[in-house]
């Protein structure tokens, strides 16, 4: 079985570095980028399973960015879980509209992220221990 990929579209780099370690921990292969643009060329060129879309990020912010990926039809499929500090309410129902899949506050507690990631595309293969 291939490993599962995750692309991490964060503008922090402490976030990022976080994530990555702790997905990497478990047992996901993980490609981080800083800002929206960069976060559709990658879903493009490396067809993540999964991609951890930040909001308030520069260049295109989270919404465009989600919106451009879910209306190309190269990377439609992939879900997309918004990890932000914005609250649910207008923010969430703005990044529903754009086509994400889920919805999570920042800070938020590891093992629902993991949750969140694993009923979407499954447990990865192996973790590290």
């Amino acid at each position: 079985m291939k490993d599962k990929k995750i692309l991490i579209v964060e503008d922090q780099i402490e976030m990022r570095t976080i994530n990555t370690l702790f997905l990497e921990r478990h047992g996901y292969r993980v490609m981080a980028v800083g800002n929206g643009a960069e976060g559709i060329r990658s879903a493009r060129e490396h067809q993540p399973d999964l991609i951890l879309m930040d909001l308030s990020i520069p260049v295109v912010n989270g919404f465009d960015a989600t919106e451009q990926i879910k209306r190309n039809p190269e990377t439609e499929h992939i879900p997309v879980v918004v990890l932000t500090a914005f609250s649910y309410g207008s923010a969430g129902r703005r990044a529903r509209e754009a086509g994400c899949d889920a919805f999570i506050t920042k800070p938020c507690n590891p093992q629902r992220l993991l949750m969140e990631i694993q009923q979407r595309i499954g447990p990865a293969e192996e973790q590290l221990h």
